[in-house]
């Protein structure tokens, strides 16, 4: 006999991640970094043949906390690792919201934040970015939410919150705010240790952005350590592999001057490439990340077309404040000049 089982409430709703599947030459739709990875990381893979994968990862990442805590200036029990800042995000959530709480988040922001609310029994509240680009504290203030969900950078709109705004909001809030820091490279900047200090911030990063390591699927959450310990416990053990966690650990230790090598190159990119756009008359300025938003009049139809000379953007229709937006990462001067003139027809 079949039986037919129901999700819980809410659960069924949800959809499974998906990107548009389109085959390109050039895909500048994910924000990895397009200038390469880590070196050291890079050689360490190579290391791995000679290591013992029939052995379990280290149980917590401690090898990795302590690369991370001497580098961000923070105690190894006030980091954690998962399987990319996702996983950091969707444990923390679980770990630190009870079912059936709000959670308030930025209007547009990262996809996934208001999946990983609901997908743990949250209930997600968006809340529109003012035009500048800020959070609009207020409101997220006003919802009550005892879980609050920033990122700075945002995403798609690039742009970093502004410092006086973050701290009115940690500042004002009753309970936790997580604050998503996956392009925080880009900036210069980070509220880590403010995260520490404060005791309710949440801060997430990521290996997949700068570093460019996406493919070993590594990110890690910053906090006080009892938070740490909270979300530790949703994360559950040996969610970093072995390699993933090698290779992160070298690349902190060794890679800092590569680092601040390639974020200086793609600054540099990202304002060129925003120069041309606006002189093809497209406005794209304002990012803070490795990514612009170029404002179009219909980011479908320009994908698309964009899509079929060989060059692959996320489109953005009628995102809240933003409007219809291609968002597209900064890459190599080839990587760029094949967007250039690819765009040139796409309608304003």
């Amino acid at each position: 006999m079949t039986r037919i089982v129901e999700p819980r409430p809410g659960y069924q709703a949800l959809s499974v991640y998906r990107t548009e599947a389109r085959a390109v030459e050039i895909d500048l739709s994910d924000n990895t970094n397009l200038f390469g990875s880590a070196p050291s990381a890079v050689a360490s893979l190579a290391q791995w043949a000679a290591a013992d994968p029939a052995r379990y990862p280290t149980l917590v990442t401690e090898d990795l906390r302590l690369a991370l805590g001497g580098w961000i200036g923070v105690a190894p029990d006030q980091v954690v690792g998962g399987c990319g800042s996702n996983d950091v995000l969707d444990s923390t959530m679980r770990a630190l919201g009870q079912p059936g709480a709000t959670l308030a988040y930025t209007s547009p922001t990262f996809v996934m934040t208001p999946h990983f609310a609901a997908a743990n029994s949250l209930r997600p509240v968006p809340v529109e970015t003012l035009p500048n680009g800020d959070p609009d504290v207020d409101a997220l203030l006003a919802t009550g939410a005892p879980l609050i969900y920033v990122a700075t950078p945002n995403n798609p709109s690039g742009r970093a919150a502004s410092q006086a705004a973050i701290l009115r909001l940690l500042d004002r809030a009753s309970g936790v705010v997580i604050l998503d820091e996956a392009y925080t490279e880009y900036t210069g900047g980070t509220w880590a240790r403010e995260a520490v200090a404060r005791g309710n911030v949440v801060v997430t990063r990521t290996f997949s952005k700068a570093w460019g390591l996406a493919g070993l699927r590594l990110g890690y959450g910053i906090g006080a350590a009892n938070l740490m310990a909270e979300v530790e416990k949703a994360r559950g053990p040996y969610k970093v592999n072995a390699v993933a966690e090698r290779a992160a650990t070298a690349a902190v230790r060794h890679d800092q001057a590569w680092l601040d090598q390639l974020v200086a190159t793609t600054r540099t990119m990202r304002d060129s490439v925003v120069r041309r756009l606006a002189d093809l008359g497209f406005d794209a300025g304002g990012s803070d990340a490795n990514f612009i938003p170029i404002r179009v009049r219909d980011a479908r139809d320009a994908a698309a077309r964009l899509a079929a000379r060989g060059v692959g953007v996320r489109a953005f229709s009628a995102a809240p404040v933003v409007g219809d937006v291609l968002r597209v990462t900064i890459g190599p001067e080839p990587m760029m000049s094949r967007l250039l003139d690819a765009i040139a027809d796409v309608p304003r």
